[in-house]
């Protein structure tokens, strides 16, 4: 499948609602550390939401929540692979990306034939604290060979001035996190991304 170059990451349902309507096409909502009836509030509102403004939501991890839902798409880490039903998810038409930080688990991804894999940290990140150093473009290279026609997602300390390096490496979307939510106005923020990214669109 073809993915939009960029890829907005939010932690909850509200940072969506203000951001999707400044162009977003691709969008996932991590949610962490929050009781099931709230996961699923914040899904569902945000499944709806992204319908309206014809934007592609992924649910991140809770994968039983997103086929409960109806919603399209998941994206899963290595852990969550563990439990995942991805037979219930193909039948359900479910797509689903994955994690991965090194060749064994690229290797593991591959094998369920996923609608994307991602790769990161591809720069430092300040987003969490992670056993993995920056990956860096030499990576993103490599697994663009090995990844063939499966998309491929980078993630990471990226900025939009990073931009033309990360996409000629051979990633086909760039995932933001910490550089829209930590913006002094993540809105106008999250529009220079959108205009960095429209030449990459395929």
């Amino acid at each position: 499948m073809t993915l939009d170059p960029f890829y907005l990451i939010v932690s909850h349902v509200s940072q969506l609602e203000l951001l999707v309507p400044q162009g977003v096409r691709l969008v996932q909502l991590r949610i962490k550390d929050q009781p099931d009836d709230e996961v699923r509030r914040q899904i569902r509102r945000a499944r709806d939401f992204c319908a309206v403004h014809r934007a592609q939501l992924v649910v991140n991890d809770y994968w039983q929540a997103a086929l409960d839902l109806k919603c399209r798409f998941v994206h899963l880490g290595q852990e969550d692979m563990e439990t995942a039903d991805f037979a219930a998810l193909r039948r359900a038409g479910v797509h689903f990306g994955l994690s991965t930080h090194d060749e064994t688990e690229l290797e593991r991804a591959l094998s369920h034939d996923p609608a994307y894999v991602a790769l990161g940290p591809v720069y430092p990140t300040l987003l969490k604290k992670m056993k993995w150093g920056p990956q860096g473009l030499d990576r993103v290279r490599r697994w663009k060979a090995m990844a063939g026609d499966t998309p491929l997602v980078g993630i990471g300390g990226l900025t939009p001035e990073r931009l033309p390096d990360l996409f000629e490496a051979g990633a086909d979307s760039a995932a933001v996190v910490t550089d829209i939510a930590t913006a002094t106005n993540p809105e106008a923020r999250c529009a220079e991304w959108i205009k960095a990214t429209r030449e990459y669109v395929k």
